[in-house]
């Protein structure tokens, strides 16, 4: 069995091959800013598709120093009381309504009715 071992080198620790004449891929070095000024680069392949938000180190979310910040189309608008009223009921219902509510408030509190 001690025939068969390897000595003098960590198994799979080191690499036999040499890094000469070895390139490394193209890159391009993109620099991201946030809200407050800060500056973040990012390192990405060339042929990398660049996202327009990063989230830096800090946890703040970045936009990239030559863009805007994209609109997301999976954000819904928010929709108020009165939106999902006026889906439900015109304007004109709606004074209806109120007009018919005050003259029933103010006959209990005994006021003169117009």
């Amino acid at each position: 069995m001690s025939d068969r071992s390897l000595r003098g080198m960590r198994l799979g620790a080191q690499s036999m091959e040499t890094e000469s004449g070895v390139e490394p891929a193209p890159r391009q070095r993109v620099e991201y800013r946030c809200a407050d000024g800060e500056q973040v680069f990012v390192t990405f392949a060339a042929e990398a598709e660049i996202p327009a938000v990063w989230v830096s180190k800090t946890g703040k979310e970045a936009i990239l120093a030559h863009g805007e910040k994209p609109i997301d189309p999976s954000e819904k608008p928010v929709r108020t009381h009165w939106d999902m009223l006026l889906e439900r009921r015109s304007v004109p219902e709606l004074e209806q309504i109120l007009d018919d509510r005050l003259a029933i408030l103010r006959a209990k509190r005994g006021e003169r009715v117009s």
